[in-house]
């Protein structure tokens, strides 16, 4: 198939062969340590990646609560699925609901004694696991070298504006 390119047409810019390689093996490699996380966390914990995600994220804010929408734009999942998620973490006893006090229609997400303790006894093996599948197999240079383009690429994608649409404010 001969691709198309922007600046010959004006149609669409298909990726090369080399960025097609990459863009597979980047879509590959994410996959993979997000299903081995997600394995790993659910044979050690119980619990779904995203759902350790949620209490880090309540593990470092300020009396360990934060409100709903905001805990839903930092995991970057809508609020819909941030509510049932919220519902199995409070059946597990790690999390519990609050009203807000400045705002009668918010509610905190409050991560309890027993979510804090079992963020605990996770976090060591999900540490093990995240060092054994990212770290343990790159050099220094390439760790450095992950985490700028990370970096670019996180702040190339950030929303710009107060209407973006984004699921996580939905």
């Amino acid at each position: 198939m001969e691709y198309m390119t922007t600046a010959s047409t004006g149609a669409t810019r298909w990726l090369t062969d080399e960025e097609q390689r990459v863009w597979r093996a980047y879509l590959h490699a994410t996959t993979l340590l997000e299903d081995h996380l997600d394995r790993q966390l659910q044979r050690d914990a119980g619990m779904p990646h995203t759902y350790y995600g949620l209490l880090v994220q309540l593990s470092q804010a300020p009396r360990r609560r934060m409100r709903m929408t905001e805990l839903a734009r930092n995991v970057k999942i809508t609020r819909s699925r941030l509510s049932h998620a919220i519902a199995r973490l409070e059946k597990n006893g790690w999390v519990r609901r609050e009203e807000c006090p400045s705002d009668k229609r918010g509610q905190n997400a409050v991560l309890t004694e027993e979510g804090y303790a079992m963020l605990g006894r996770s976090a060591p093996g999900h540490v093990d696991a995240v060092r054994q599948a990212l770290f343990d197999r790159l050099t220094p240079e390439q760790v450095r070298s992950l985490g700028e383009i990370m970096r670019v690429l996180a702040h190339g994608l950030e929303p710009e504006g107060p209407d973006a649409d984004l699921p996580w404010l939905r």
